[in-house]
């Protein structure tokens, strides 16, 4: 398709949606200064203000050219290379500015680090992940300062060398099995991410002949970077301050994994014998069109083109007709929350995926081997 020449300016205003994000930032300090309600800004700005927005402005079923030119992007890169030094700035201010904040009670200064890891999992991992899919080294580099602002460094080599390899299967730790509620998903996770990440990475390097602890192991970047943000955050706030830090990256890594549990719940790989699956299409992912979270999640519910073209960049990510991939019925900030509530999360998903089994899978009659978490193939059967 032939590109039509836009202006620097016409480029900037297609762009700032994209950009809400930096509307967290003064939520946050005023949070901070001013203390009382205003503590729970955050929640209210990124969960609740976009889940109005989205029931106002509707979905965005557009489609940007794919072969779009890297030059008509730079107004969109920018927000995620910019990104880490803003949330590396407003997260350690509050870490030395909150713990000795008279004006500010015990339970306030949660309520202000939970929103800060609202802030670091809804925006800045979220921008790491797309960051660390990217060819250049320097934004790789900031996927990592992303990452280890909340201890989460592996969450890279995890992503990119299993989960896009095996989701939908059973070694995939991060594909949500049917009927599995986020409170067994997420510490199941915990316990296996971490494993089949290092895994991944010593498999690599054994296949070019080095051992585990080769100096080009991403794992000494993670701990050092990790290591470095600990003496920062005790520096700047001691013990109140690092507790706060480290209080505010859990509730990162929650939210990370909430939308991981939402992504692909209940959605599998047909298994193809001898240890393989079919390659990964649309279908394999849900897609939600709802155009306000897309704002503020740089495009990131478009998942299904994010797993069918990895390399993709945000602005570029492609939605589909329900007729090509499953779609969910509201945007993630209410998704998130509704997978708190398993029943709730149940009610609405439950009859979803069982509707996408009739359409994708009509063959398929026994979908027991396909919810085991996990486990080896069972000879001819698929999991």
């Amino acid at each position: 398709m032939r590109q039509i020449p836009i202006s620097e300016v016409q480029k900037l205003q297609n762009a700032l949606p994209f950009w809400l994000s930096l509307g967290m930032l003064p939520v946050a300090v005023l949070g901070a200064l001013w203390g009382g309600v205003w503590v729970a800004g955050l929640p209210l700005y990124s969960w609740v203000l976009f889940s109005i927005l989205d029931a106002i402005n509707g979905l965005n079923e557009d489609n940007a050219d794919p072969e779009t030119p890297e030059t008509n992007l730079t107004y969109y890169r920018a927000i995620t290379l910019i990104w880490f030094p803003l949330q590396a700035v407003l997260l350690f201010w509050m870490v030395w500015y909150v713990p000795q904040a008279a004006h500010l009670g015990g339970l306030e200064k949660l309520v202000l680090f939970f929103g800060a890891g609202i802030v670091s999992g809804t925006v800045g991992i979220n921008y790491s992940h797309e960051l660390m899919h990217q060819k250049p080294v320097a934004e790789r580099w900031l996927a990592d300062l992303l990452l280890a602002m909340v201890f989460y460094g592996h969450f890279r080599s995890e992503h990119l060398r299993v989960h896009h390899l095996y989701v939908g299967t059973p070694r995939d730790p991060v594909t949500a099995r049917y009927n599995e509620g986020f409170h067994r998903f997420f510490p199941r996770v915990l316990r296996h991410c971490y494993g089949s990440a290092w895994r991944a990475e010593v498999a690599m390097l054994a296949r070019k002949g080095l051992n585990p602890f080769d100096k080009s192991n991403p794992f000494w970047r993670y701990w050092g970077l990790q290591a470095g943000m600990i003496c920062l955050a005790f520096g700047l706030g001691g013990w109140q301050g690092l507790g706060l830090f480290l209080f505010q990256a859990m509730v990162a890594i929650w939210q990370l994994e909430l939308v991981n549990y939402v992504e692909h719940y209940g959605l599998t790989r047909r298994y193809l014998g001898e240890g393989k699956y079919e390659h990964v299409r649309p279908h394999h992912s849900w897609n939600a069109t709802q155009k306000a979270s897309n704002w503020l999640l740089i495009n990131l519910q478009r998942h299904s083109d994010h797993h069918f073209k990895p390399d993709r960049r945000f602005p570029l990510l492609q939605t589909y007709a329900a007729n090509d991939a499953p779609q969910m019925p509201y945007g993630y900030p209410v998704m998130t929350v509704a997978a708190m509530l398993p029943p709730i999360w149940r009610r609405i998903m439950n009859p979803r995926v069982r509707a996408w089994r009739r359409q994708y899978y009509p063959d398929i009659t026994d979908w027991k081997p396909y919810n085991k978490a996990l486990n080896p193939a069972p000879k001819g059967a698929p999991l």
